[in-house]
């Protein structure tokens, strides 16, 4: 194998190297967020549910004020 393709694989490797390791922090970083954001939808949701149980007017049936 001469020198130089032996040089260009190792860079590529190396560049390959850190692409795999970035990816995983995003990968992480990802999960991260879709872990707060199914959290903050479940305290949404169950804030909400007391108000629907209570009889208030379901948003989608009430008339906009200007009516």
């Amino acid at each position: 194998m001469s020198e130089d393709r032996l040089v260009h694989l190792e860079g590529r490797f190396e560049w390959l190297e850190r692409h795999v390791v970035e990816q995983d922090k995003t990968i992480h970083d990802l999960t991260d967020a879709v872990r707060h954001l199914r959290s903050e939808l479940a305290r949404l949701r169950a804030r909400a549910e007391p108000a629907a149980d209570a009889g208030a007017p379901d948003p989608i049936d009430e008339r906009p004020p200007h009516y």
